[in-house]
């Protein structure tokens, strides 16, 4: 997969491709990236980005003509251009998979009120929001929807992790314990020890079923829709 992202500030950016998970992929050409600093396609002497909103307004807009000309160098017949944004649809695993499925993925990091209605109109196939919230950076937003992705792609992490997550099966994931076996007087589960793999899957699903009933109560409510 290719991941483009479009910003202001690439150095917020950059280092989440070099580091942990990621940088594996990339090393090992699962994941190819390309930060692209917009600003370099101003054309004015100042580089000016963004401009006071049309009716009035606090804050500024970023202008729609360096988006375009950096969009235009880097967008292809089989580019999927992402804008996060508090306007979008929600992300979720499901949605996580289905971008998981193509070739390449542009994002666009918002920022101050926004960007030009004109750029989302002529270039963005998907608003997509992280939750029910305002944050400054839309490359943070945008780190968060690659996060979510790249980790789905075949080669990135063991097939068996991804089946035991959260919301696999509108479950959550299970309670994890590691050694020592006690930790201030708290002692791992028996079951854990008992090498009684039956049993052990047993008590994870009942587990997971519990997480699920106290903190998310209505992904039991999706799961029996789909029974």
């Amino acid at each position: 997969m290719k991941i483009t992202i479009l910003t202001l500030f690439p150095d917020i950016v950059e280092s989440f491709f070099r580091n942990s998970i990621m940088e594996k992929a990339v090393n090992k050409n699962i994941i190819e990236y390309n930060i692209v600093n917009f600003r370099d396609f101003a054309f004015d002497r100042h580089k000016t980005c963004d401009d006071a909103p049309y009716g009035g307004g606090a804050g500024m807009v970023l202008k729609a003509e360096p988006l375009a000309l950096a969009l235009d160098t880097v967008v292809s017949s089989q580019s999927k251009v992402i804008l996060p944004t508090p306007s979008g649809i929600p992300l979720t695993q499901s949605l996580a998979y289905e971008l998981a499925e193509h070739e390449e993925l542009v994002f666009i990091c918002g920022r101050y009120e926004g960007i030009d209605q004109r750029i989302i109109d002529t270039y963005v196939d998907q608003e997509i929001t992280i939750g029910d919230y305002v944050i400054s950076s839309g490359e943070i937003a945008s780190l968060v929807i690659i996060d979510s992705v790249y980790r789905l792609i075949d080669g990135v992490i063991s097939k068996e992790s991804l089946a035991e997550e959260s919301f696999s099966d509108n479950l959550l994931e299970y309670p994890q314990y590691t050694r020592p076996e006690e930790f201030r007087g708290l002692k791992v589960p028996p079951i854990l020890l008992s090498g009684n793999h039956a049993e052990i899957d047993k008590w994870r699903k009942e587990k997971r079923i519990e997480k699920t009933i106290k903190n998310r109560p209505e992904l039991l409510a999706e799961k029996r829709k789909t029974v």
